[in-house]
């Protein structure tokens, strides 16, 4: 279980669940659900800067998995949606995007998480925890994600979900446009990381 950043790093992990529970169950046994829930994350108060009729609280995006809670958005349920459910559901999926795409970085990049760790349950935590402080490390030291960023020849290849084909589907349609995504990424990223290396 993890929290990332638009940056791909991670802000929060929680390792060692076992893979057969869901993610909901995983996610209220974390230290970092009974401080949301206790109101001890020090989370913004509800601004508005959109220039709405209302204030619009600060909030983590999360999948069907995830209650709905004050600070945490998750898609409508359901495959008979009406347009505007299904367009926010959308817009959701694209925010979304960052957290799936860091988990891809980081298997991309730390192979060793493309089996099964054949080591001790504890081993296996601390792999996993090691794996995603390099990849913060490396992503604040190298720059790539801020250079990539700021740098205008790259905007056209940030293409979005709407080029993908749509279906009435909530869970299953998108993640082949997730996969998509993170290919395209991890591809982008490694070769200006091999032009960096090279220059």
């Amino acid at each position: 279980m993890a929290v990332a950043d638009t940056n791909y790093n991670y802000i929060f992990i929680d390792v060692g669940a076992y893979g057969k529970e869901c993610d909901s169950a995983v996610f209220k046994q974390t230290q970092f659900c009974k401080n949301l829930l206790n109101d001890r994350l020090d989370i913004p108060s509800s601004t508005n800067k959109l220039e709405t009729d209302c204030d619009l609280p600060y909030v983590f995006v999360g999948d069907e998995a995830f209650a709905l809670h004050e600070h945490v958005l998750r898609p409508f349920g359901g495959h008979q949606l009406d347009e505007m459910k299904s367009i926010f559901n959308y817009r959701l999926t694209r925010a979304r995007r960052y957290v799936e795409c860091t988990f891809g970085i980081m298997a991309n990049k730390w192979r060793i998480l493309h089996r099964p760790l054949n080591v001790s349950t504890d081993l296996a935590v601390d792999i996993v925890k090691t794996c995603c402080l390099l990849q913060n490390f490396i992503q604040k030291e190298e720059g790539i994600i801020n250079s990539m960023s700021n740098d205008s020849t790259t905007e056209d290849l940030n293409f979005d979900l709407r080029q993908l084909p749509r279906s009435n589907s909530v869970r299953g349609s998108l993640s082949r446009g997730h996969t998509m995504i993170v290919k395209r990424d991890s591809y982008y990223r490694e070769s200006c990381y091999q032009e960096r290396v090279i220059v």
